[in-house]
């Protein structure tokens, strides 16, 4: 059914696999698609009240995919279509966001832009003690969309956020565990395994108030977050179009081929 995704489920809880592996599971315009017509799916399923998310490979995701041409190539496109393709993390961070059941991430090896933009969707982070999480638009000279934003404030705080936000600084995963940025650590490895131990817990619980509390505590965290991130992806367009930005991707895809990550 999914070309960039596996998805498997039994017993109430449900693993969702970000499955592009030669690209550290980086976010093509397809995965992002298949991800939103996945949550839609995972929306309406009754039989699950829990639902991990999980890169393929020793990554969790290295987020947007820059040499996906369908996102960054298309000035020559109609306005509407442009817009579409520029709003795709967006909507699928604010459909993880939205899923009714609890959301967990197992994040191996890092969760970098885009990547840790969707971790900070879902409700909880569970992170390999040796990796670590990075916000790295600026540096590329774009603005950090998707929503997070907001996310990012209610995570860890306005001066955090910013910290974030514009440093590009690696985080490694006791710092972020520090700053609550993430919510537990796990042995390299491991971290499916013990989001699954996580999932357990809320699974003991009765559904219907696990449910009910989520979607109490979504609404107040989430007042302010629609007026704050609705014209994001216009500006991705207008940063992205500039010609600084075009030069700190093409400094970054040099960066890439000679071997720096």
């Amino acid at each position: 059914m999914y070309r960039t995704l596996d998805l498997a489920g039994s017993s109430r809880l449900a693993t969702v696999t970000l499955n592009r592996p030669q690209s550290r599971n980086a976010m093509s315009a397809q995965l992002m698609r298949e991800m939103i017509a996945c949550a839609g799916r995972l929306s309406a399923r009754r039989d699950l009240d829990v639902v991990i998310l999980r890169g393929s490979g020793k990554w969790f995701s290295a987020g947007a995919d820059l040499g996906d041409a369908s996102r960054w190539g298309n000035a020559q496109r109609p306005l509407d279509k442009q817009r579409e393709v520029a709003a795709l993390g967006y909507r699928m961070a604010r459909a993880w966001e939205e899923l009714p059941q609890v959301t967990i991430a197992a994040i191996e090896g890092y969760a970098i832009g885009g990547g840790l933009a969707l971790a900070a969707a879902l409700d909880w982070r569970v992170i390999a003690e040796g990796a670590f999480v990075s916000l790295p638009e600026i540096a590329l000279g774009i603005p950090l969309t998707w929503g997070t934003l907001p996310r990012l404030v209610n995570l860890v705080g306005p001066a955090r956020a910013k910290r974030l936000a514009i440093l590009c600084e690696r985080i490694p995963a006791a710092e972020a565990l520090a700053m609550g940025l993430v919510d537990r650590t796990a042995a390299a490895g491991k971290t499916l395994q013990a989001a699954r131990a996580l999932a357990k817990q809320v699974l003991a619980l009765p559904r219907n108030s696990v449910r009910m509390t989520k979607e109490s505590i979504n609404a107040y965290a989430a007042i302010g977050a629609h007026a704050a991130s609705h014209m994001a992806h216009d500006q991705v367009q207008l940063a992205a179009a500039s010609a600084e930005a075009r030069a700190a991707r093409e400094a970054f895809a040099r960066r890439r081929k000679g071997g720096a990550r």
